[in-house]
């Protein structure tokens, strides 16, 4: 059974691949800067020794800085990524294409400015709009001024995910119930078994008499026209029974949408832009989830009910990933590795959000 749920509102824009971690682009930046901000003083430097004028000493690093700002935009629009960036394995994108030259020159001025010495408040400025970033792009204000992301354009290696097998369960009550098979070491060893000394002859030679055995009672003959009770039947001990387990209510768990859209879980259930099963996965419900942005993955995730009725979420090497909010905190989940969803938490695949819901 296939579902297809509306398209939802574009929450946020998104790449191809998942946003870059703050720290290396601090390092990237630190790299840019290198050059950006020690040509322009190297420069001053010589011209103040070869004894050039004040305007010259003062104007000539400014326009190498302007040309270092302009260098650097082109390298964006042409290549997406300065040399710090492309050291570190970043990229610039926009989900419209390719970034046009005066974007990036606009891009590129607000990290000049905020790079001026001003006891980093610009720097900590761009870094708390990127880390505060609700959609969890980590777009600072040079990005959402132009439209960009800063993405890891460093190869993943795709996750392997094998069908899921039935874990087997173990009865404890009933293996203590068998009794436990004798051991070469419980077995005591063979012990000779010495008879009892025969009794002894009497001295004059004659041979002992013989016991007589004691004769068995007859029962009573029964009296006429009545039948003899017949002897009770030797009765067996009941075996004991194992307790069983208390039956637990069932759950129903749904899936709400952020278009409005429920759809309630009945077995393993493929959730992606077109999800399709893996050969010989036995699936009980497909769920497209349309992607304005193409952020969610063609199979992107799968929830599953577990043996004990509870919600199992699983990623399934998706490109964005998968984000799993439980009272308000995100937690990122890694690919091929199942995580137990409690009433209440919230499933972001790329640009679609869903709520989870329990009932008993």
């Amino acid at each position: 059974m296939t579902t297809t749920l509306p398209p939802g509102p574009a929450v946020l824009p998104a790449t191809a691949v998942r946003p870059a971690d703050l720290e290396r682009r601090l390092h990237a930046y630190a790299l840019d800067r290198v050059a950006g901000w020690g040509l322009p003083l190297g420069l001053a430097a010589a011209l103040v020794v070869g004894g050039a004028t004040t305007w010259l000493v003062v104007l000539a690093p400014l326009l190498l800085g302007a040309v270092l700002v302009v260098l650097g935009a082109t390298l964006l629009s042409t290549r997406g990524a300065t040399p710090g960036m492309a050291l570190l394995g970043l990229r610039v994108e926009t989900p419209g294409g390719a970034l046009t030259l005066p974007d990036a020159v606009r891009r590129q001025a607000v990290l000049a400015l905020a790079g001026l010495p001003t006891f980093g408040l610009g720097l900590a400025t761009l870094a708390w709009t990127a880390a505060a970033d609700v959609s969890g792009r980590r777009r600072g204000w040079h990005d959402e001024l132009v439209g960009t992301v800063v993405v890891d354009a460093r190869p993943v290696p795709a996750a392997v995910v094998g069908p899921e097998r039935p874990q087997p369960i173990v009865n404890l009550t009933a293996m203590r119930l068998v009794p436990p098979e004798p051991t070469a070491a419980s077995v005591p060893p063979d012990v000779p078994v010495t008879p009892p000394p025969a009794a002894p002859f009497p001295a004059t030679g004659e041979p002992a008499p013989t016991p007589t055995p004691a004769a068995t009672p007859e029962p009573p003959a029964p009296a006429p026209g009545r039948r003899r009770a017949a002897a009770p039947a030797a009765t067996r001990a009941p075996e004991p029974v194992p307790p069983r387990r208390a039956a637990r209510p069932e759950t129903r768990w749904r899936a709400t949408a952020d278009t409005g859209e429920t759809v309630l879980v009945r077995g393993l259930t493929l959730l992606g832009r077109g999800p399709q099963p893996r050969e010989g996965e036995s699936v009980a419900d497909l769920v497209a989830l349309p992607s304005t942005d193409m952020s969610v993955s063609k199979t992107h995730a799968q929830l599953q009910l577990s043996d004990d009725g509870s919600l199992v979420v699983m990623d399934r090497g998706s490109t964005n990933g998968s984000v799993l909010i439980r009272q308000g905190v995100p937690r990122h989940l890694s690919p091929g590795r199942p995580v137990t969803l409690l009433d209440g938490d919230v499933l972001r695949l790329g640009d679609r959000v869903l709520e989870i819901s329990g009932e008993r």
